[in-house]
């Protein structure tokens, strides 16, 4: 026996998927915020949480909501869009940031043997400060479009397959 799948059924699928990410983005930043400092067994247990978070969003925008997104010129489909590009736009602004950091404490050996006399300021590029204020905007930045962008999904999601 074939089951149908319906729209309305990929888009719950969508939405507890996109919903369940926001949990993994919470509990990736509070694994670095409780742990100083930040070593590699922290970095790479932070990781996991939060690519599994952008997995959870990117996989249903980039199979299901982008290519459908053509036939949808709406208003609503059209703000979620933009805001989703957006969000997309501040991970990447912020991931410049992080891929400096990163390399400067790999260098400095920070994430094995951690040095409290060395200032992260002080390591790698001459623009430290520079690069984690990118890397702060970039992941605060993200959050709020993100948290936008799914306040439009599930008002989009509700008035086209719950209220309709």
């Amino acid at each position: 026996m074939v089951v149908a799948t319906t729209d309305a059924v990929i888009a719950t699928v969508v939405l507890a998927a996109v919903t369940l990410s926001f949990p993994c983005f919470l509990y990736g930043a509070y694994i670095v915020i409780d742990n100083d400092p930040v070593t590699w067994s922290v970095l790479t247990r932070h990781l996991k949480f939060i690519v599994t978070g952008l997995a959870l969003t990117t996989v249903p925008m980039v199979t299901w909501m982008i290519p459908r997104l053509f036939d949808q010129f709406s208003g609503a489909a059209l703000v979620h869009a933009f805001l989703g590009l957006q969000a997309y736009a501040m991970l990447t602004f912020g991931g410049t940031g992080i891929v400096r950091i990163f390399r400067a404490k790999r260098e400095h050996d920070l994430y094995h043997d951690y040095d409290e006399e060395v200032l992260l300021d002080e390591i790698g590029t001459e623009n430290m400060t520079h690069w984690r204020r990118r890397l702060r905007i970039g992941v605060f930045g993200y959050v709020f479009f993100w948290l936008l962008t799914y306040a439009v999904g599930v008002f989009r999601y509700l008035t086209r397959y719950v209220i309709a």
